[in-house]
């Protein structure tokens, strides 16, 4: 079958919810991939930063291979030989208490919304059913009903009410408008270190601390969605680290299992994840053996292997190129390691066309917001891979 074949299959009998650029990919390895007709290709999305350490990294793949060959799941009523492990290890690494595991990045989300809840009301001593949590306008953190009703998208939105309340809204990147939003039922701000979805968006510098001490002061709990940011894709173990803080809870998933397998984490302080009691939350494939094993050498890689250091390095030197391109279409040049975007003007005709002839050149890599390229290559980019891109991507944004 050549690559016409399989996107007609999918158009004919797959559900219309995504427009993925038209290649079908059925190989990868490290930066690069292959689709059907042989082609290949420069990955600069990374599946929205899950595969930091490359596609297939061998490491990975045999411990996915070994551990599938000894056992796969025994849900929670059971415990296994790699739960616990995995629990030392990711606390070692990011200076965490308590780990609870859970599968896709928004399951993670609905976790911490019903752990904080529930701490307001035990501990902090919210009135029941009163319990508020900020939000950031522009905010991404999944898809379900709950996470929906607290974006300000109105194509993730319009269609799906009623929504859950609780949630109140206040611009990004604002600590003055954090203050201000806060009541004595506010349990918890919940924020993303960088807007990836938006469009690579970087707060003020200093915003992550002040607001860590705006809700130190009022008892409210820090939680940072790292889903996208975390695991060296700032250049950092975690973005938050590049203000000198730590949050009260945090957010982990995509790059968890280097793409292999589904799993995220809520990492937590010891007070918080104290008020869950059993069968009050959980999951079938929660913390299953074969996650456990994959995430464990999954993040073994990401340190031995040096590719936080990397993604510092290379994203330096890749935005520092970026912004060589000489252009009048293009806006802005910004990122944080290799977590970039491109914005252009409204009227450069629209970021996908510039995504669609970037694919032609070899170079895969997704719009966002109509107007934005976002570029996140594996973290194991060389230099001179970067170079080969930059050549094209100077070769195409140059065009206007």
């Amino acid at each position: 079958m050549q690559a016409n074949d399989y996107i007609r299959l999918e158009n004919e009998f797959g559900a219309h919810n995504y427009k993925p650029l038209d290649v079908v990919l059925s190989r990868g390895q490290g930066v690069w991939v292959w689709d059907a007709d042989g082609n290949k290709y420069l990955d600069c999305l990374s599946s929205y930063s899950a595969i930091n350490q490359g596609h297939c990294h061998p490491k990975i793949r045999q411990t996915l291979i070994d551990q599938a060959h000894k056992l796969t799941l025994t849900s929670r009523a059971f415990r296994n030989d790699q739960l616990g492990l995995f629990y030392r290890e990711l606390c070692d690494l990011t200076h965490t208490h308590k780990v609870l595991p859970m599968n896709s990045g928004a399951e993670a989300v609905e976790t911490v919304i019903k752990t904080v809840r529930k701490w307001g009301y035990k501990i902090k001593g919210v009135p029941n059913d009163q319990a508020e949590i900020i939000v950031c306008a522009n905010n991404f953190h999944g898809r379900t009903i709950t996470i929906v009703g607290f974006s300000t998208d109105d194509n993730s939105r319009n269609g799906f009410g009623p929504f859950t309340p609780g949630f109140k809204i206040i611009p990004f990147g604002d600590a003055d408008a954090l203050e201000a939003a806060i009541t004595p039922h506010t349990v918890g701000f919940m924020v993303e270190p960088i807007q990836g979805e938006a469009g690579v968006i970087i707060p003020p510098a200093g915003y992550l601390a002040k607001a860590k001490a705006i809700c130190k002061r009022h008892n409210v709990m820090l939680i940072l969605d790292e889903i996208q940011t975390g695991l060296g894709r700032t250049g950092k173990m975690l973005a938050e680290e590049h203000e000198g803080i730590e949050a009260d809870l945090t957010l982990i998933g995509k790059a968890l299992s280097g793409g292999f397998y589904p799993i995220s984490a809520v990492l937590s302080n010891t007070e918080v994840m104290s008020v869950l009691q059993p069968g009050e939350h959980g999951s079938t494939f929660g913390g299953n053996p074969l996650a456990c094993a994959v995430a464990r050498t999954a993040l073994k890689v990401l340190v031995e292997e040096g590719m936080i250091e990397n993604a510092a390095a290379m994203g330096a030197y890749f935005l520092d190129g970026l912004k060589q391109i000489s252009n009048p279409i293009i806006r802005e040049v910004r990122g944080k390691g290799l977590l970039i975007g491109v914005e252009l003007s409204p009227d450069a005709g629209g970021a996908r066309t510039y995504c669609e002839k970037l694919k032609e050149k070899g170079l895969l890599c997704k719009e966002t917001h109509d107007h934005i390229i976002r570029f996140a290559p594996p973290l194991v980019i060389t230099q001179n891979e970067v170079d080969w891109a930059l050549e094209w991507i100077g070769a195409v944004l140059g065009q206007g």
